[in-house]
């Protein structure tokens, strides 16, 4: 029997600017109705697939992009530049679970992957793939779900991008698509990312359920960067600087001052939101990008957050956005704002015609809406 399973990417909405050093602070965060999606079902062998598009039914699948075979035999799969964040995650599972290592010894699978979200658009596409394969195989094999519940399915994913990939990473787009809404994530405990049991997990608070109004557009720049690129520069800084000054002490550093600071805008904006005060929240959104935008100048990235991003948040704040900023490791990757309800038009026009003065011809805006339910299983006749 064939299980459909669909993900929905995330937005870093405020807090900590960086996964990598999501350790000592928070963000908010949110899924968004942008969806990565899989089928798995029986078969002989271990079978990976990318398809080109989103299928209708399992029976009729679109275009294969990409596609491996393994063995059970070849456990741990290998790594070739094909399809790896997959086998990364696979790879990951079958090392923690003795239930996997037993099952797939009798019984292979296949999986079809399909993505609607822009590659490197800073809304946590790789990531989805990561999720969606411990999910496929938490499904298919029927695994304990105390033992494989989703807060250890969130950190595996986390441990298979960087311990298996050496992907620099923290843990927002490992937890949010997988849980779903708008939540307040606290990382307490997680700075130097110690191995699953030997650190907290992630507090993951939903804010949804009171959260009335959220009126906001986005734009993917097209501008594609590695978000692992960005962290892997940030946070060796801010563990260095970290390090010294608790060694040392003296004067706070600059990345800590930087870290600090942004953790005040989420545990601010959380109060905002609640209460549903637009105007603070998205006053608070300036205030993080601009924390960002310097914290990058300060790393040695010239043009700070990017100078598409910067382009297109001016262009939304001088239209009315109560806010707007980044999401995603700068560079390339979304600019998402804040708008009074109703004006999201307003925004939208203004950044067409800023899209096509600056030569973004790749940019895609549209209008996204909060994800209230994370990953999604269904089981199909």
């Amino acid at each position: 029997m064939p299980i459909a399973l669909t993900i929905p990417a995330r937005i870093n909405i405020l807090g900590n600017p960086s996964d990598g050093n999501e350790g000592d602070f928070a963000t908010i965060s949110a899924a968004v109705n942008l969806y990565a999606g899989a089928i798995v079902e029986s078969s002989p062998t271990i079978l990976l697939r990318i398809l080109q598009s989103r299928p209708k039914d399992s029976s009729h699948l679109p275009a294969i992009l990409d596609q491996l075979e393994y063995s059970p035999a070849q456990i741990p799969l290998p790594y070739d530049g094909r399809l790896d964040l997959i086998k990364a995650a696979f790879n990951r599972l079958y090392q923690y679970s003795s239930e996997l290592r037993e099952k797939v010894r009798w019984q292979g699978l296949s999986i079809s992957f399909w993505s609607q979200v822009p590659r490197q658009s800073g809304l946590g596409g790789s990531s989805l793939f990561v999720l969606l394969t411990l999910g496929c195989l938490r499904e298919f094999y029927d695994l304990d779900r105390n033992i494989h519940n989703d807060y250890i399915l969130s950190e595996l994913t986390q441990r298979a991008e960087s311990l298996e990939l050496h992907i620099t990473c923290g843990f927002a787009d490992r937890y949010v698509p997988l849980f779903g809404g708008i939540a307040y994530l606290d990382y307490r405990g997680k700075l130097h990312h110690h191995p699953i049991g030997e650190e907290p997990l992630v507090t993951f608070e939903r804010l949804d359920p009171w959260v009335r109004r959220f009126p906001i557009v986005a734009v993917s720049t097209g501008i594609q960067r590695d978000s692992g690129d960005v962290h892997g520069r940030m946070r060796p800084r801010y563990l260095e600087e970290h390090q010294h000054w608790i060694n040392q002490g003296g004067c706070t550093p600059p990345m800590v001052l930087f870290m600090q600071s942004a953790w005040k805008t989420a545990w601010r904006g959380k109060i905002a939101l609640l209460s549903q005060d637009l105007e603070t929240f998205g006053q608070l959104m300036n205030e993080n990008h601009l924390l960002v935008d310097q914290m990058m100048q300060y790393c040695g990235f010239q043009d700070g957050a990017g100078w598409a991003n910067n382009l297109l948040i001016e262009t939304a704040l001088k239209n009315g956005a109560l806010g707007a900023k980044l999401t995603g490791a700068g560079s390339g990757g979304s600019v998402f704002a804040l708008t009074h309800p109703g004006e999201e038009r307003q925004v939208i026009r203004a950044w067409k015609k800023t899209v096509k003065e600056a030569d973004l011809t790749s940019a895609y805006i549209y209008q996204p809406k909060i994800a209230r339910q994370g990953l999604a299983v269904q089981h199909r006749d």
